[in-house]
C-alpha cells in the first residue's frame, strides 16, 4: 500500500514539509485511445501521472510532507514502486474521482493536520505562485482553489435554447487544480458528502455545499489538463 522509506526526507529538501499532496488517478482515461489509461501514457519518457507528481518536487513548489496516489487496481505495483523523495501512499482507486479523492485521503497518515493539495493526475503544469499563494489563503478561509479567469463572452439560455442573459466574465472563472484545505477538513467534507448521497462537481464544490469559505485563486491557462488527443502537446513553457 505505500512506500513510506525514501532516500531524501522532506526536511532533507529544505526545511519541515508545508503540504501533503493527493491525486485520485483511478479512472481508465481511455479518450486518447491506444488501450492505456491517460494518465500512465507516456510524456517525455515517463507516464503523465508520474510526470505530474514530480512538478510538484520542482523548484518553488512547497516542501511535501508526502503523497497518496489513488489508481487503477492493476497498475498499484507499478506505482508503489516510484519513488520521489518522500513517503508514497498508493492505494486502489474507487468507482468515481470522489471515491478515489477519499481513498487518497483516508491513506494519508495521521499526524500534523497539513493542508492537503489536491491535484488532477492529468494537469502536469502546475504553478507555483498560485499553489503557494492557495495554502497562504489558508490563514483566513476553509479552502481554496486555483481557477482560470475566463476570456469568453458566456451566455445564460432557458431550456429552449433562448438566450436569457450574459454573464459578467470578470466574475467567472474555469476551476482549476490544486483545490487545497486541510487535512481534517477534506476528511470532515468527504465524510458529509458520502452520509447524504452528494457528488461534486469538483472538490471545493463540497466545501461549499458546507457552508465553508473557499477562496479563489488566479492561475494561468498553462495549467492545463490533459484529455483530448489535441491536448497532448508539449511543454508550453517550452514553445
Amino acid at each position: 500500500m505505500s512506500n513510506p522509506s525514501s532516500p531524501v526526507s522532506a526536511e532533507g529538501r529544505g526545511g519541515a514539509p508545508e503540504a501533503w499532496l493527493a491525486i485520485p488517478a483511478g479512472g481508465q482515461g481511455l479518450r486518447m485511445g491506444g488501450g492505456v489509461p491517460k494518465q500512465f501514457r507516456d510524456w517525455q519518457g515517463r507516464p503523465l501521472l508520474r510526470a505530474t507528481v514530480e512538478a510538484f518536487l520542482a523548484p518553488g513548489m512547497p516542501r511535501l510532507a508526502g503523497i497518496a496516489l489513488a489508481v487503477p487496481e492493476d497498475r498499484l505495483g507499478e506505482v508503489q514502486a516510484w519513488s520521489f523523495g518522500v513517503p508514497l501512499f498508493a492505494v486502489p482507486g474507487g468507482a468515481t474521482r470522489q471515491a478515489s479523492v477519499a481513498a487518497a485521503l483516508a491513506a494519508l497518515p495521521e499526524g500534523p493536520d497539513l493542508p492537503v493539495l489536491i491535484h488532477d493526475g492529468v494537469r502536469p503544469f502546475p504553478p507555483a505562485g498560485p499553489v503557494r499563494e492557495a495554502l497562504a489563503a489558508l490563514a483566513a478561509w476553509d479552502g481554496a482553489v486555483l481557477g482560470e479567469p475566463s476570456t469568453d463572452t458566456l451566455k445564460r439560455v432557458d431550456p429552449e435554447g433562448r438566450i436569457v442573459g450574459t454573464e459578467p466574465r470578470e466574475a467567472i472563472f474555469r476551476a482549476q487544480t490544486p483545490q487545497v484545505a486541510r487535512l481534517h477538513v477534506w476528511r470532515e467534507a468527504f465524510a458529509w458528502a458520502e452520509a447524504r448521497g452528494f457528488e461534486g462537481t469538483d472538490d471545493v464544490s463540497l466545501l461549499e455545499a458546507m457552508g465553508l469559505r473557499v477562496k479563489l485563486i488566479p492561475s494561468p491557462a498553462t495549467n492545463r489538463k490533459i484529455t483530448r488527443p489535441e491536448d497532448w502537446l508539449p511543454d508550453p513553457a517550452q514553445g
